[in-house]
């Protein structure tokens, strides 16, 4: 796209759209085609709401600089013949091919819209953003929703009003120092939270610090109490090896002289099995024969069973079908809204409403009244109609069939699992019935000579028997000492760990060295692991004492603790030297502020004194950092600080704060005027334009939009200012909200703006050539 005029800071204003603005209640759009663009009109015709726009869509949040009390102030309220707007939404348009907003689009269009509710939203190119977002975006750029670069109506000389203080802010943020001061707030955030996080850490190392210590005590007690492991584990390995001698010897021994019984009992338990079938089988028949009889009774009763489900089933599914039929009926009488039937205690209550509404209307004589009684007696019966023309009783029978439908389904299921069940046992008792019979017939009487053997067999039993009761009782006794064998090693490893139960590596030797066999373990008296038990008991109670128990707990939240102490400390490092770089951070800032603050000020001295003598034909005027001592009373601790010093002094002692900020100094030719007090109002303004203009020179903003700021200027100051804004378009696209003849005819584009009796304003657009003979 090739722009009609150069663009000297890179970014090129395109367009302003505005839809339910204010006074604007239709999309109405201002194309900027030319350095210069003007809009006019008559008082009233809504021709500032155009700079507001400006303000709103580049993320204003005071509504009062904007006229109004409220988000909802800023939406067309409508008239008589238009409706009012539920939002208002102002659309700004930047060429941005050479990329000063920092966004990779050649052309970016920022959108703001407030809806009634007061809800704002924020878009950049279509897609929803947050105000911050749009907030730095321009800030890059040198543009925000206030400052230098959009004066409105009455706010010309506001530099000239501020405080040093104010000015100094005004000045920074025309220099574009808005970002630095941004990275300093934040770095400043950073650093308040850093100290935050550097406390909150050394808070949590002085909590931890007593349970440390206490924790590091205990560790000395654990550590001591693994020396006395060490000597218990030897003890206990010596003991371990011969209880576990004793105890295998002990059982070898019963093992083996269980072994010859248990043998004879087997094979006269055999023999007595088999005496005792040949004894029995002659008994076998009748039994059969009685249990063919059992087989038949109850294969006719599950058959009755059978026949007796089959018929409820049959009743069921009739159930079911004529359910179903009812079911069909309700929904067709249903659809065709006929026969609708009504529960007569709803009737009574609709008459009861309507006969208490009826005696209150008798009593009433107010025609608003009466008015409001039949509205309700209105309402109430179109109430009734509609429920019951979609609810009604067929609606309520029809819920109930279709329930009982649903009950009888599951009564149908559970009857078909019975039939499916009383079948299979049928076929089972009849296979087993016919196995009965086919056995009957093969079967023999057989002799009774057995019994002689059957009395022998139980003698022999009786003598084996009572060997293996002896055997049985020593074998109980071995089993409590085993039992006792594995819990001692269950504590041993709970108390000294695994080390404790490998004694099988252990070689025990006697007094003299040599070393001890088994059998010779087995033959010591048990006096002897009485003793050794003794003294290991002793090991186990100085260890409790100490705490030994739990050692491995103790040491792992020890080094938990410590390695967490360390992190801390790790931590607060980290923190400190955060802390140190934020710092230096904010001291380079503010060194950077300064120097570039101090250079901004020399250069706008410059011009500022060039712009002064070009509107007052001679003169100085320039500003001048001070530092402004601000007295202020010393605050007091408390009651007895407060009557100290009442006796030392009558008043508090007073201190004193350094104010840093700008001050203006003006020098008229041919007068005595030195100070911004003594000047006129017309006086006021040329310095206030000459001062925009010279900031405006010194780092030019990307548009500015000037809102009747040549209100006060006659015709030769005009002109003058007519110059001024024409030099000034060379660097900053300008938009300017005019009454001025002399300032239109430097207009490429010129926008009127009308007001009709509706309170509507519209727009109309002059070229160049016609403005300038209008202006003429």
């Amino acid at each position: 796209m090739v722009l009609p005029f150069p663009i000297s800071n890179g970014m090129y204003l395109k367009s302003l759209e505005l839809s339910g603005f204010k006074s604007f209640a239709k999309k109405t759009a201002l194309s900027f085609d030319t350095p210069i663009t003007s809009v006019v009109g008559p008082n009233g015709s809504g021709k500032s709401n155009v700079a507001e726009a400006f303000r709103f869509v580049l993320g204003e949040q005071s509504i009062k600089s904007m006229r109004g009390k409220k988000g909802e102030d800023l939406i067309f309220n409508g008239t008589k013949d238009i409706p009012r707007q539920n939002r208002a939404a102002v659309k700004i348009t930047f060429d941005n091919t050479k990329r000063r907003l920092n966004v990779d689009f050649d052309e970016v269009v920022i959108e703001r819209v407030v809806h009634r509710d007061g809800v704002n939203e924020y878009l950049i190119n279509g897609t929803s953003v947050r105000l911050k977002d749009v907030i730095e975006m321009l800030a890059a750029a040198h543009v925000g929703p206030s400052g230098h670069h959009i004066i409105s109506q009455g706010e010309a000389d506001r530099i000239l009003n501020a405080t040093i203080k104010e000015r100094r802010v005004i000045v920074e943020d025309a220099l574009g120092l808005k970002l630095y001061q941004y990275k300093k707030q934040e770095s400043e955030r950073k650093l308040e939270k850093t100290k935050e996080n550097i406390n909150s850490v050394h808070s949590l190392r002085r909590e931890i610090a007593p349970h440390l210590k206490f924790l590091k005590k205990q560790v000395e007690k654990v550590e001591r109490s693994a020396l006395l492991k060490k000597e218990l584990t030897a003890h206990y390995c010596d003991y371990f090896k011969r209880e576990d001698s004793y105890l295998k010897g002990q059982r070898a021994f019963i093992e083996k002289e269980q072994k010859i019984p248990k043998e004879e009992l087997a094979k006269l338990e055999r023999e007595l099995t088999k005496t005792k079938s040949l004894l029995s089988d002659s008994n076998a028949s009748d039994k059969k024969s009685r249990g063919v009889i059992e087989f038949e009774e109850k294969l006719r009763a599950i058959r009755e069973r059978k026949d007796s489900l089959l018929r409820d089933l049959g009743r069921l599914e009739g159930e079911i079908s004529s359910e179903n039929r009812r079911i069909l009926k309700f929904k067709e009488q249903t659809a065709m809204n006929l026969h609708k039937t009504v529960l007569l205690k709803e009737v009574e209550s609709l008459q009861d409403s309507f006969e208490t509404e009826i005696r209150k209307a008798e009593r009433e004589e107010s025609l608003p009244k009466l008015r409001e009684i039949l509205r309700f007696i209105r309402e109430a019966l179109s109430e009734f109609i509609s429920k019951n023309r979609f609810g009604g009783q067929e609606n309520l029978l029809t819920k109930e069939a279709e329930e009982t439908v649903q009950k009888l389904t599951k009564e149908r299921v559970t009857l078909e699992k019975n039939i499916e069940t009383a079948k299979i046992e049928e076929d089972k008792l009849y296979k087993s019935y016919v196995e009965l019979k086919d056995e009957i017939e093969k079967e023999k009487d057989t002799s009774r000579d057995a019994e002689k053997e059957l009395f022998r067999i139980m003698a022999k039993e009786q003598e084996y028997s009572g060997r293996l009761h002896e055997l049985r009782g020593l074998d109980e006794k071995l089993k409590l000492e085993e039992a006792d064998f594995k819990r001692e090693l269950a504590e041993a490893a709970a108390l000294i760990g695994r080390s404790a139960l490998d004694y099988d590596v252990v070689v025990l030797r006697d007094s003299v060295g040599a070393i001890l066999t088994a059998e010779q373990i087995v033959a010591e008296p048990r006096s002897v692991q009485v003793e050794k038990r003794r003294a290991i008991e002793k090991l186990k109670i100085r260890i409790e004492e100490l705490g030994g128990g739990g050692g491995a707990d103790i040491l792992k939240e020890y080094k938990e603790a410590e390695e967490r102490d360390q992190f801390l400390e790790r931590e607060i490092g980290d923190l400190e030297r955060t802390a140190e770089s934020l710092q230096f951070l904010i001291v380079e800032l503010e060194t950077r502020l300064d120097v570039e603050f101090k250079e901004g000020v020399r250069k706008i001295n410059a011009e500022f004194g060039n712009f002064f003598k070009l509107m007052f034909g001679g003169g100085d005027a320039s500003l001048e950092v001070i530092r402004e001592k601000k007295r202020k009373k010393a605050s007091v601790d408390d009651m007895e600080e407060m009557l100290s010093a009442a006796r030392e002094s009558e008043s508090l002692e007073e201190e004193e704060q350094d104010k840093e900020g700008i001050n203006i100094t003006v020098s008229l030719p041919n007068k005595r005027v030195r100070g911004l007090e003594m000047l006129s109002g017309g006086e006021r303004a040329l310095t206030s334009i000459a001062l925009l203009f010279a900031i405006s020179q010194v780092n030019p903003p990307p548009f500015i939009v000037l809102d009747e700021t040549d209100a006060a200027l006659d015709e030769a100051n005009s002109r003058k200012y007519g110059n001024m804004i024409e030099n000034l378009s060379k660097y900053s696209q300008l938009i300017l909200i005019t009454h001025n003849r002399e300032t239109m005819s430097h207009a490429g584009v010129l926008y009127g703006v009308t007001m009709g009796g509706g309170g509507v304003s519209k727009l109309l657009s002059i070229q160049f050539e016609e403005a300038a003979r209008v202006a003429k």
